[in-house]
Parts: C-alpha cells; structure tokens; sequence
C-alpha cells in the first residue's frame, strides 16, 4: 500500500523539464534510493514529497495522518542550542500537548488532549530524547555551533528520527560522515520501521540499505527492484535496447525522408497516410530526449617526479596534550595512489600536509622526492570564486586553455564536463552543488600536475561522473592522495590505504577498504588466538618423593603434531588456493552483469556464497597459523 505517490507530475526551471508527466509511489516499509544527473531535480522531488515545493501540474496524493520528516544536504541547527534542545524540536508537539495540559487551561478541550498525548507518546518525550542521544553517541549538553560537519548532521538525523515519522526523507545523508558514522547510519535505516526515500550517489551505501533504486531520467521516474548492483545490470540492458529502438527509428526517419523528396510519388492519394507516420515520426524525433553525454576527463601529468615521492621515518606530531601521529613510517613511490581513511578530526590532513612537506614533524625525518608539482581539490570549495564567470575560473584572461601539448577553447573544455556554451559566462554561484564540484575537477585537470590531492571529491557528483573519475585516476601516471569516505570509490582508485588506528597510530595496508577490513580482521583474530594461548597456565610439576640422584635440566620444546594434525597442515594451502579460486570466479561475477540477468535468488545466493567464503579463509588461516605455531 502506498504512504504517498504523485500522478503525471511537470516541474520545469526555465525550458528544462524536470518532471515530464512523471509518476511514482513510496510503499509501506520501502527503503529506497533516488539516484540520477546533478542537476535533474532529484532535490527538487524530495522538497514537493515534503510539502516544501508544488508541482507545476500533476497529482501528489498522501496517506491520512502521515507523518514525514526532510533532512536536507546542509540542515540548518540553531547555533547557539544545546544538542538536547535542537533533537527535542523533533518531538515539539508533545511538549506542546503536555505543557498545555499541565496548564490545563479552562478553554482546552482535556479529552482531546489527552487522547492526542496517548497517541502520539508525549508523556515521556524526554526519555525518547535521551535514548536517541544514546543511539546516536551525542552529549546533549554541547553547544550545536562546536560541532563538526559530521556531527551535526547527526544532530540532523536524531531530530529527525525523534519524531519518529511514517516516511523519512534525507538528502545526500553520507555526506561529511566518516566510514564508522556510516556503517552506524546503514544499522539505524535498516532497523527503521518507516519508509524511507534517500537521494545518495555512495554506491557501497546504497547495495547495504536499498530495497529499490528509482533513477529520474529525462523527467522520467523508473524503478528497479533490488539494490545498486541490480539496477546496474536492468539499466545497462535497458540502454542498449533503447539505443537499437533509436538506431532502427533513425535509419526508417532517413528512408521517409529520402521518400518524400521525390515529389510525384509522395501526391498520390494511396500515399497520405504514409506521409501522416513521417510527420509523426518528425515530432517524435524532435521530442525524444537523449540520453546525456558522458564527462569527458583528462589529465596533464606535466613532467614525471622523482621516483620517490616521500619517505617518513618514525614521524610524530602533537598539538598540545594531542598526540596526532606517533612513530610513523612509510616509503610513497611515484604513481602509487594512496587512500586516507580515519574519522573525523583523526588528522588525515595533519598527516598529508607532513607527507607533502608542508608541515614540519614533531620528532622523526620526512624526505621529499624531487620534482613534485602537487595540485588540490579542497572539499569544502573555499577556493572558488561565487561571482567569477565558469570561463574565467577554468582560464582567467583568456579562451584557450592547453592540455599537456593540446590546445581548447575554454567552451569546448566546459563541453566536456557537461556545461553548455551559453553557461560559460555565467556566475559560479549559478551552480548546483555537485555542479561546482564538476567545475573544480575541470580546474584540478586543468592544471599541470604528477601529484593529485582529493580531498573528499566524491561529494554531489552523480554516479556515471564518479565511475569516469575512477576510470582517469586508475590510469594516470602520477601519484595520487585520496581523502574520502565512500568505500567503493576508495577500492576502485587506491593501491594501499593508511588507516588511522586510534591514539595516533597510523598504518598502512596493501589495497582498499575491503582489503584492509579483511587484513585487520584476519590479524585480530590470530591476535586473540596468540592471547589465549599466552594466557593458558603452564603445567606445574608435582615434586619428586624423593629427589632423583641426577635430575636432568628440563627443556622447553614444540609439541609434536599428531599425524592428523600433520596431514591436516599439509592438506591446507590445497584448500585455500581452491577457496581463493572460488572467490575469484564469485568476484568476477559479482563485478559484471551476467549475474544480474538471472533472478534475485541467483543473485541472493552468489552473494551468500562470496560472504561465506570470507569466513571460511579466515578460519582456514587461524587454524594455520595455530598449527605452524606448533
């Protein structure tokens, strides 16, 4: 059953429609994720499901009594409030209710009070308060405006979640969340009772909490059952059927053309009707909208650095009683494209700005490589000028811009990132969100570089944008330093990923953040294995009657394998290198899109089956490692 809908809906900014005749439905528990082009209306959609925004034209229809909470990109918090006073907006008509009937004014209805306090929970609102706190890991007595990005948006979550409403909205909730934060929001979606309607472009986010995917594509709502990974296989196949459909219209449109072009043929009376399907098939050619270009990206390296980019010897930094990071070391070769990965306010950038040399350690030695020409995409667009024009951004003073040994004119580059030529003079401020950050990557590759440092770049940008970036960083020949939260972008781009392990520890590990999860994994369990064996009281031996006449010193040695256990050891490299070549074939399938054309159960089960062989190498591993230990 529905909870809402909306009926042949029109929204138009100018001559862009981004609703055209558009029509969808949010089911009783669904959790689904809204995804599409920047710039295609997904926020537009979410503000009309609240109540914010109207329809040009069109039907938006509401279950009686439905309750629903937006929480947008940037939520808006009252600085100066404590934590507990901003979540408790989220329950303000219980403490209305109950105050009025304390009060218990004459002119009050007190039944109908008191039946909407029972209904709506309102005698222990202070209790719902106290236990999202809890959820949430916030102190309520903190001031919202000492609170970092992160954090507020989870001050955004829990007054959203207070109120406990039959449909949540949430616009790009990943955003400024580290990998923990994260993980923790996927538990609590999971666990919410309501529906759930979320815009996100955090691929990883969306296969872990999406039960269906709806895309708005040219002013156009299509739902896809399943997560991401399932609509990507539907929509590939969905693409290349409607480029056949449009290639076949396009040739039959040529032909009646060429028809109509000889002139007597086309008069005669058995031939109107033919002349009727051209002019429609002229109005439906003019009408059909296309699927958009893809962005166009490349790079200028500039000239190569030194092999080695930087070396750290037990580097440490403090600020204050803070200890940042502690005994660090690390060699960073020419090309490697490392990953940053830590909560925030770890000091991934402490740690960056002391690798590029532009802070000096504590204690230990940095070594710089030679030859280094560093180039930075700051989150947080601090360096974008609002009012200068896109054209001047990209090429201040003039219309050509080059790219390594070719030359562009600053539109044809614009073109490239999907900016029209009639947007080049327009005003930075102009842009969306995810537009601006399409605009800094066009400055960021514009400029000649061999080191890239991304600083959270995944933010606004649609999912195609974000699969080319991957494809250009995986294939350039610089080094790369990539700050980001978004899993499955991190294990796409990176070669090792150094994770903050807490009090200032930093290490690094060979591969992504599933590699890294699986390695650290993999080391606490053998970890905790050494422990208990440590932990295990020796035997004590009980004293001879009488003493021997020449006791001999006793020796510690190994204890022998038993012929099971030795046959056992031998049997397991077998079995792990069969196991690792099941892994192998199971990830391939899971990458491509075979898979997704045979049924939600075959899907189901390959993905179990990926899932418990990690277990069962995991096992496999400790069990070697106890039995070469013997």
């Amino acid at each position: 059953m529905a909870v809402l809908s909306i009926s042949n809906a029109h929204l138009a900014f100018g001559h862009v429609a981004l609703l055209d005749g558009a029509n969808f439905s949010l089911e009783i528990g669904e959790r689904v994720g809204l995804i599409g082009r920047n710039g295609t209306g997904k926020s537009s959609l979410l503000k009309i499901l609240a109540g914010i925004e109207k329809l040009d034209d069109g039907l938006l229809q509401l279950q009686q009594g439905l309750t629903s909470v937006y929480v947008p990109q940037e939520p808006e918090l009252r600085a100066d409030a404590t934590i507990f006073d901003v979540i408790s907006e989220g329950v303000a008509e219980a403490k209305a209710l109950r105050e009025r009937y304390e009060i218990h004014d004459e002119n009050d209805d007190l039944a109908w009070v008191q039946e909407r306090i029972e209904h709506i929970g309102a005698w222990n609102w202070e209790q719902r308060v106290e236990e999202t706190l809890q959820r949430l890991g916030l102190d309520g007595e903190r001031l919202v405006g000492s609170l970092s990005g992160g954090l507020k948006k989870r001050v955004a979550l829990g007054r959203a979640l207070v109120a406990q409403p039959d449909v949540l909205l949430l616009d790009e909730p990943t955003n400024h969340l580290d990998l923990d934060a994260i993980t923790w929001l996927e538990e609590l979606l999971n666990n919410f009772q309501g529906s759930l309607l979320l815009i996100t472009h955090d691929r990883a986010f969306l296969d872990n909490v999406a039960n269906r995917i709806v895309e708005l594509d040219r002013g156009q709502l299509r739902g896809y059952p399943g997560n991401f990974a399932a609509f990507t296989a539907a929509k590939a196949y969905e693409l290349e059927n409607e480029a056949l459909f449009n290639a076949r219209f396009d040739k039959l449109l040529a032909q009646e053309e060429i028809w109509i072009r000889k002139g007597v043929e086309a008069r005669r009376t058995r031939s109107v009707a033919r002349i009727q399907r051209l002019e429609q098939m002229r109005l439906a050619h003019q009408a059909r909208r296309d699927v958009q270009g893809k962005v166009k990206l490349d790079i200028d390296t500039g000239g190569a650095s030194g092999k080695i980019v930087a070396e750290l010897e037990n580097v440490s930094k403090n600020y204050g009683e803070r200890v940042i990071v502690r005994d660090f070391t690390a060699t960073i070769l020419r090309g490697d494209k490392v990953g940053l990965v830590g909560a925030n306010g770890a000091g991934k950038t402490t740690l960056l700005k002391m690798i590029l040399g532009e802070l000096a350690p504590d204690s230990g030695e940095v070594r710089q490589g030679s030859r280094l020409t560093v180039a930075y995409f700051d989150q947080m667009r601090d360096t974008l000028n609002l009012d200068a024009t896109l054209a001047d951004t990209i090429s201040p003073g003039s219309e050509w811009i080059e790219i390594g040994a070719q030359k562009k004119h600053v539109k044809s580059y614009l073109g490239d990132f999907l900016f029209s030529p009639a947007r080049a003079n327009s005003p930075v401020k102009s842009l969306s969100g995810g537009e601006r950050n399409r605009l800094l990557l066009a400055r960021l590759f514009a400029r000649p570089a061999n080191v890239l440092v991304l600083d959270e770049p995944t933010n606004d940008l649609d999912i195609e944008t974000l699969e080319l970036l991957e494809e250009l960083l995986a294939d350039y020949d610089g080094t790369v330093f990539l700050v980001s939260h978004d899993r499955r972008f991190l294990d796409n781009v990176v070669t090792s990923t150094i994770v903050n392990e807490g009090d200032g520890r930093w290490r690094e590990y060979e591969g992504g953040v599933q590699d890294w999860l699986i390695q650290s994994k993999r080391a606490a369990a053998i970890n905790e294995q050494r422990a208990k064996q440590a932990a295990t009281p020796a035997a004590v031996p009980v004293p001879a009657a009488t003493p021997a006449p020449a006791p001999a010193p006793v020796v510690a040695t190994k204890k022998k394998l038993s012929y099971k256990e030795q046959r056992e050891l031998d049997e397991l490299p077998a079995k792990v290198a069969s196991l690792e070549a099941e892994q192998k074939q199971l990830n391939a399938l899971l990458n491509g899109t075979e898979l997704y054309t045979q049924g939600a159960a075959r899907i189901a089960e390959v993905t179990e089956r990926a899932g418990q062989i990690d277990e069962e190498l995991l096992g496999l591993m400790e069990r070697w490692e106890l039995l070469d230990a013997k």
